[in-house]
């Protein structure tokens, strides 16, 4: 039996509190920009040492600096006049001992390759190749293929004394924050307005039954040709927030503003060449984001992790905080009188990562010895399925910001 405990949680439901706070820093923002490069280049380098050596060797790489850079937006067109500057920073396996000597890790290249691959995906404003430079600093290891095969007999042990946090389900305030974003964001939306950027962030407020959403979102300059046409565009936006929030949360009354530092009378726009940000000096860096549940959630447990570019094999920094979601939400599912449930994991180093030291599960409603049983069998069963999330996250399958 592993050390799972499960008491009551002596607080409110989330719904219930008279102020709630939620935010969401959405595709193009610069901290979510450096999470991105940060878990892609992890990804890509943990598939590489799996093809080439059938080993995930040890790495981190979870220090990613995004540094703005300077543009000149103006209606119907900008420049940027000094590119976006990112610099993956931790630490890797570079070289590995084989029986036919010492094979070197194109790490550069991996890397390089991986961050370059995500944003041509995702920020399709930037020119790659002109308005971002990319650089790394890694330390660098080396790795043996002695054991390795003995090694993969065993469950990994925790590199770390760590806490993970998760809970389920989320208010409505969380549900809609997180699925304004993503519908801001979304391939339709996009599609319907092109001058909307990928820079979003979404901040909640709730107050009782009375919602105040206040969206930052980057307009594309190329395509709006004066003052009228971004108001137009704006108002699209908001008539789009207004839409989600009447089928997400029906029961309040919620008011939406967009881009409140607005000043047309002096002639202040969120006018952007690239549809981020990051083009004009607002900086970003791994772990400043979203947590691993996709939001900022100041009024609920968090844990300060940067989980994005941290190894998908044994560090609990990462696998701890999306095994308590996952975990969370899987209890309230399939234990209904559980309301609420909050999880928190605690690694100790040395220890296999599926026997914590501690996994403290709260609830909110009835706790009884039978459910208490059935909370307690749950939450081991996901612990002893920690080697399929790895499995999943290289997958690309869990996002963890």
């Amino acid at each position: 039996m592993k050390n799972v405990t499960v008491t009551k949680l002596p607080l409110p439901p989330q719904d219930e509190l008279d102020v709630e706070i939620v935010e969401r820093k959405g595709t193009g923002h610069p901290d979510y920009i450096a999470d991105a490069v940060s878990e892609e280049a992890s990804r890509q380098l943990s598939l590489y040492y799996l093809k080439e050596f059938g080993h995930v060797f040890h790495h981190n790489l979870d220090k990613t600096l995004l540094v703005g850079g300077q543009a000149s937006p103006r209606f119907g067109g900008g420049d940027v006049l000094q590119p976006i500057y990112i610099i993956i920073s931790g630490r890797a396996v570079t070289e590995v001992r084989t029986d036919d000597g010492v094979v070197d890790v194109p790490l550069g290249t991996v890397l390089l390759k991986a961050a370059k691959d995500w944003l041509k995906k995702n920020l399709p404003h930037l020119d790659v190749e002109h308005h971002v430079v990319v650089d790394y600093k890694v330390g660098k290891g080396s790795a043996d293929l002695v054991g390795v095969f003995e090694l993969g007999k065993t469950v990994p042990l925790a590199n770390d004394t760590s806490v993970g946090v998760g809970f389920a389900p989320f208010s409505t305030l969380e549900k809609l924050v997180y699925t304004v974003e993503r519908k801001l964001n979304s391939a339709e939306t996009k599609a319907k307005i092109k001058a909307l950027g990928e820079d979003i962030k979404v901040m909640g407020l709730r107050m009782k039954n009375k919602i105040k959403l206040t969206v930052a979102a980057a307009i594309v300059s190329e395509y709006v040709r004066d003052a009228g046409e971004y108001a137009a565009v704006k108002e699209e936006v908001k008539e789009i927030v207004e839409a989600v929030a009447h089928e997400v949360a029906p029961n309040h009354e919620v008011e939406v503003f967009i881009n409140t530092a607005d000043n047309p009378e002096k002639g202040i726009f969120y006018l952007t060449v690239t549809g981020t940000s990051a083009e004009h000096g607002d900086d970003g860096a791994t772990g400043r984001g979203n947590r691993v549940n996709g939001l900022i959630t100041p009024m609920r447990p968090m844990s300060l992790e940067a989980a994005a570019g941290k190894n998908p094999v044994n560090h609990v920094g990462k696998l701890y905080n999306v095994l308590a979601n996952i975990a969370a939400q899987k209890v309230v599912e399939e234990v209904p009188e559980t309301k609420e449930v909050y999880l928190e994991i605690l690694s100790q180093i040395g220890r296999p990562i599926t026997d914590p030291l501690i996994a403290a599960v709260r609830v909110k409603g009835e706790l009884t010895p039978t459910i208490e049983k059935r909370v307690k069998e749950i939450i081991e069963a996901e612990l002893d399925r920690l080697p399929m999330i790895t499995k999943e996250i290289l997958e690309g399958k869990i996002s963890v910001f």
